[in-house]
């Protein structure tokens, strides 16, 4: 029986090692030769860059699209990981990242962020509202199969911030 991390989570510890418990899945859908070599010629003419996030920078231009999948701040005092690498990522990440997002609409990019809803736990808390408050915001429902009690896992809001109009929402104005 493979071991993989438990529901597909990857973090590193403060020292940078691998630090999330195994799962135990009779048959792991990671472990799927065809969706592999499907993702492995997707992925054929990809450079994947490991660093803060401004050093792709300099690859982006006019015609590309941007996603930022960025640790998501957390909602309140015992969802506070944020430690997916050594530095973890702060407030003032989530500051600078805004910036970084506003750098890449200048450069006439597509770009799209995904994070946490603070509102979840806090309807004053306007955080991410403030920050991207030049840029559309939606608040859609996902889906979380993480958490240390199996009660609290379910559906709960994040944010997508976006510098255009989706096609779809385009044709319903």
């Amino acid at each position: 029986m493979p071991n993989v991390g438990y529901n597909g989570l990857f973090r590193l510890n403060s020292k940078g090692g691998f630090n999330v418990p195994f799962g135990r899945y009779k048959n792991p859908r990671i472990i799927n030769e065809l969706n592999l070599l499907k993702a492995s010629k997707l992925l054929s003419n990809t450079t994947i860059l490991k660093g803060d996030f401004s050093i792709c920078q300099e690859y982006i231009e006019e015609k590309t699209f941007v996603y930022i999948d960025p640790p998501y701040r957390p909602l309140n005092q015992t969802s506070s990981f944020t430690s997916y690498s050594q530095g973890g990522f702060s407030e003032q990440d989530q500051i600078r990242l805004s910036k970084f997002f506003a750098d890449i609409d200048r450069i006439g990019a597509k770009v799209m962020l995904s994070n946490s809803d603070p509102k979840n736990e806090d309807p004053s808390d306007h955080f991410f509202d403030d920050l991207y408050q030049d840029f559309p915001i939606e608040r859609v429902l996902a889906k979380r199969s993480i958490n240390s009690m199996g009660n609290k896992r379910g559906e709960i809001k994040e944010i997508i911030v976006m510098n255009y109009i989706p096609p779809e929402k385009n044709a319903t104005r």
